[in-house]
């Protein structure tokens, strides 16, 4: 195999607020919980709702946006990496988990308040996406878009 790929696509609903911290080095981290759900009928014919939920992380630039414009109840795509974390808690047990780092974020709208605000030189447009690297405008993710070109895959 010439390469392996690490890439995450999310479309949910944010579960709270974004915790944002500032590091002494000047970064900030964004985190918060997104929750996919997806419905299906069961054996008994019954419908059964299934959610997922999955933490989301943020850095820098997307960190801020995300406190900016991300309220509980948002829409919102997500792009990223799972990264695996280990960790102590606080009463020294050992804890793992997954995280999505996420490398772009796109604000869908509908679910909760809050998304814009008036006046705001940096407002990204709803449905628009905001990414750490520049990338064209265009207003559905390339990766989504129908009949999409496929002019950047790799291979």
């Amino acid at each position: 195999m010439a390469g392996s790929v690490n890439k995450v696509i999310l479309i949910g609903n944010l579960g709270s607020d974004p915790e944002v911290r500032y590091l002494e080095g000047g970064s900030s981290v964004a985190r918060f919980n997104i929750a996919t759900s997806e419905s299906y009928t069961n054996k008994n014919g019954e419908r059964v709702e299934q959610t997922e939920w999955h933490r989301i992380e943020l850095w820098d630039r997307l960190a801020q946006i995300a406190e900016k414009y991300l309220r509980k109840g948002n829409a919102v795509y997500i792009e990223g990496k799972i990264r695996s974390e280990n960790w102590t808690d606080k009463e020294g047990q050992q804890r793992s988990g997954i995280t999505i780092r996420a490398n772009n974020m796109t604000l869908l709208g509908g679910g909760g308040t809050g998304g814009t605000t008036e006046n705001s030189p940096q407002q990204p447009a709803a449905r628009q996406p905001v990414t750490t690297t520049p990338r064209a405008n265009d207003p559905v993710p390339p990766t989504m878009a129908a009949g999409g070109d496929d002019d950047d895959l790799p291979f």
